[in-house]
């Protein structure tokens, strides 16, 4: 018996131990980069930073106001296009489609989520950068060269579908059929049972898929750097190009350290996208609250 209560206590033990450092990774991650982002906080002012648009490393400006306005731009775009379309695909798969096309689909979202960012980047730039520049952008009266925000946000909409989309179909997939098929013998429609029962009662699912889409997205970096034309610039239109905060880091981390304060810059960049990333957690968590509690 003795020895039992102590297994006992020891798996209990090991699994807060588990658990502990799961609750402090977020933790540290953010000191660390508070810790390394310290100079240049010493040195400027945040809200110079962060409202600025000057960016000369080598006359120590740091304007972080073109790579969050990039970042938002590409992020933002790419999920008014893929939520839409992996919300009524989840439907389709779950409610209108023979059991087999589902099991078809499971593996190739599967594939999809399993690219690598790199082969996305490539396909953008093969496929996408040309369709925007030849196509796109002069049925708009527009002049590109493809390297844009809604380049990369075609790519990233891309990337973002097997995430949001496979959340998605577990979320109906949770819904129980009897509800269904309560609605439907009380005389409503097929569509209607999906908006008013199984759309209703997934919405705080639906919520969490969304909020988990948006914050995969706006940390994505090697497929968006490789289209999104890296200029340092607030675009004005989705046909310009721009620098999202992911890009900045990955493609200047490393060069460069012999300017004073630059790679605290970078570092405060990261902690700026850890800090958006947190605050739209945070904010889709409050609505999920809210729609619980309605």
């Amino acid at each position: 018996m003795t020895k039992r209560k102590l297994a006992d206590s020891l798996s209990s033990k090991w699994m807060l131990v588990c658990l502990s450092f799961f609750l402090l990774m977020p933790l540290a991650i953010g000191a660390g980069l508070v810790i390394k982002s310290s100079g240049l906080l010493s040195e400027h002012t945040l809200s110079s930073l962060i409202l600025s648009s000057d960016w000369s490393p080598s006359d120590d400006q740091y304007g972080f106001w073109p790579f969050i306005v990039s970042s938002l731009w590409v992020t933002i775009i790419a999920l008014i296009i893929s939520m839409p379309l992996c919300l009524l695909a989840a439907i389709y798969l779950t409610q209108f489609s023979p059991s087999w096309v589902l099991k078809i689909m499971r593996p190739v979202i599967d594939i999809l989520a399993g690219i690598p960012s790199v082969v996305y980047g490539v396909w953008g730039v093969l496929i996408i950068v040309p369709f925007v520049g030849d196509k796109v952008a002069p049925f708009f009266e527009n002049e590109s060269l493809g390297y844009s925000i809604l380049a990369g946000a075609l790519v990233l909409s891309v990337m973002s579908v097997p995430y949001i989309l496979n959340m998605l179909l577990e979320v109906f997939r949770q819904v129980p059929v009897e509800l269904g098929e309560a609605s439907l013998s009380l005389g409503a429609t097929k569509w209607e049972t999906i908006k008013h029962v199984f759309i209703r009662k997934g919405a705080t699912g639906i919520l969490s898929a969304y909020g988990l889409g948006f914050s995969k997205a706006l940390g994505e970096t090697i497929a968006v750097m490789m289209v999104v034309g890296n200029v340092v610039q607030v675009p004005e239109s989705v046909f310009d190009a721009g620098y999202p905060l992911p890009a900045l880091v990955a493609n200047n981390y490393g060069e460069m350290m012999s300017i004073p304060s630059y790679e605290s810059a970078l570092m405060f960049g990261s902690l700026l996208l850890f800090v958006i990333i947190l605050a739209i957690n945070i904010f889709f968590r409050y609505i999920i609250y809210k729609s619980e509690v309605i």
